[in-house]
Order: C-alpha cells, then structure tokens, then sequence
C-alpha cells in the first residue's frame, strides 16, 4: 500500500512540477509566422501541380518560366530548371501571401481568394509577360493553356486567402477568451 502511495505522490509532482519538459508548453506560432509558411508551402504545392499539368499537356507553360529572363544555361529548360523553379517560385509565394497577410487578413469568404488569385493570374500573365520571353501573350496562349493556368492561380489564391483568413481569425477568437 505504501508504495501505491509513493508512486501516486510522485506521479501528482511530476505533473505539477513546471520545470519537467513533458510539462512545458511550446509557444503558438504568430499569424504572421504561419502566413509565411502558407505562401512558401502554397507555392511549392500550386507550382508542383502546374509542373505535373505541363507534363501531362494541360498547359503551356512550366514552372521554369521563372528562370526564362536568365542566361543560364539550358539546364533551366529540364527537370532541374523546374524543380529549382518551383522552389523559387515557393519563395516568392511568401511576399504574395504577407501581401493577403498584410491586406485582406480580416476578410472571409472564397470570393476574395478568387479574386487574389485572378489578379495574381493577371499580373504574370499580362503584365510580366513581357520579360519571359518563352511564352507568348494570353491572346496567342491556347485555351486549355489559359484555362488550366487561371484555375490554379485561383486555387492557388483561395488556398491563401482561406488559410491566412482562418489562422487570423483564429488568433483573435483564441485572445478573447
């Protein structure tokens, strides 16, 4: 019985004591933290379905259309080229998302998501198209081309837009009670 007893002792310290690892509690991560991780895995995820599009004909255009303004070699037109493509691509998605972050964080709904991802369509497709000298403009692009892209820049846009969204609205509804 006594050592039933000790052993209960012991059990109720070690679970109160505050200084034991399995007590402490790790910090949450700030909304900021998380938008960036949401771009950078947002991208890795979007770029690597438009690369599996590209490679099953759905689409034009590859990942590596990053790499395009640069000489470097023809290593960027490959496998290679468009998995270094999605990485960067991965890490220019962090300024797309602290720019939802920064902007639209309190808004909810899939409509803002939508139109994030339009813009951003937008803005690859008609006003950078100038320094990506493999593809053509959107009027001479094929429809399954233009179709195909616009639909992963809207998921691409939706997935951001909800999860920053959540994750801030989260945050205050966590800080209010």
């Amino acid at each position: 019985m006594a050592d039933k007893d000790r052993k209960k002792d012991k059990e109720n310290k070690s679970k109160d004591n505050p200084e034991l690892e399995q007590n402490k509690r790790e910090a949450p991560m700030s909304v900021m933290g998380k938008s960036i991780v949401t771009g950078f895995i947002g991208g890795i995820f979007w770029s690597a379905l438009a690369y599996l599009a590209y490679i099953l004909n759905f689409t034009e255009v590859s990942p590596n259309l990053i790499l395009q303004p640069f000489a470097l070699g023809g290593w960027k037109d490959g496998v290679i080229g468009n998995f270094i493509s999605i990485v960067i691509i991965g890490l220019i998605s962090i300024g797309a998302a602290l720019t939802y972050y920064a902007v639209l964080r309190r808004f909810d709904g899939m409509w803002l998501g939508i139109a994030f991802g339009g813009a951003l369509w937008a803005l690859v497709f008609f006003v950078l198209n100038p320094i990506f000298p493999n593809v053509e403009t959107v009027f001479e692009l094929s429809r399954g081309t233009i179709v195909t892209t616009l639909c992963l820049y809207i998921l691409y846009g939706v997935f951001i837009g909800y999860s920053i969204s959540f994750d801030y609205k989260e945050f205050h509804t966590e800080i209010e009670t």
